[in-house]
């Protein structure tokens, strides 16, 4: 096994992002380009494949409403920028969408060991599916991986920011299923007392610990 691949290393939830220079179809952007923003970084394995053909095109279809939510979409894979530019011409002309996001060329593979995108086990030449999603900090807040025969859900994307959104302007966590306007989950009492009091605050409390409540102003 390639060493180098082997020994990629670990990136960990609320630290910061590993920063990069890359080349796109936008040409070198560097992740310091988009401080300030939200960003989706996510890579698919190849250009000119059906399941990642699928993927473009939804995240095409929705990108008015990341663009809403101050998202920057980054897509990623190890191919040639040559590649993108054909592949992105070819998903237009047969599916009537337009990509404007980048999408990096990662030839080298650079950044996909830098945040650990190559999987030996699924494949020692191709990105896994992998969806990271930074903070406009620059800070790692969501991570996840998908197996390369399973396309992704761009809605739950969606909802994964707004729910990031939300916790970080209301310092509250968000229930399973949480779309925006459901109720909140409030954080669980930290003293007896408090424990005792909760059921008589007004919330919607199935126990002590579990109490949910409207979105606060």
């Amino acid at each position: 096994m390639d060493q180098s691949i082997a020994l990629q290393p670990l990136v960990r939830l609320n630290e910061p992002a590993p920063e990069f220079t890359a080349q796109s179809t936008a040409g070198e952007l560097k992740l310091t380009d988009f401080r300030g923003k939200w960003v989706v970084l996510f890579s698919h394995p190849a250009d000119f494949t059906p399941v990642c053909t699928t993927e473009f095109v939804a995240f095409a279809e929705l990108y008015d409403e990341f663009a809403e939510r101050g998202v920057q979409l980054i897509g990623l894979s190890i191919d040639s920028v040559h590649s993108h530019i054909a592949w992105l011409m070819n998903i237009e002309q047969h599916f009537g969408v337009t990509v404007k996001f980048p999408i990096i060329a990662d030839l080298d593979m650079k950044v996909a060991r830098l945040y650990g995108m190559i999987h030996p086990g699924a494949s020692a030449t191709a990105a896994v599916r992998a969806v990271f999603v930074i903070d406009p900090e620059g800070i790692l807040r969501a991570m996840i991986y998908y197996p390369l025969t399973t396309g992704r859900n761009m809605q739950e994307i969606v909802r994964l920011i707004d729910a990031l959104k939300l916790s970080t302007a209301k310092g509250v966590a968000t229930p399973a299923t949480w779309r925006p306007g459901d109720a909140i989950i409030i954080p669980a009492p930290t003293t007896k007392e408090a424990a005792d009091r909760r059921p008589t605050e007004g919330h919607e409390t199935v126990d002590w610990y579990f109490s949910k409540a409207p979105v606060p102003a």
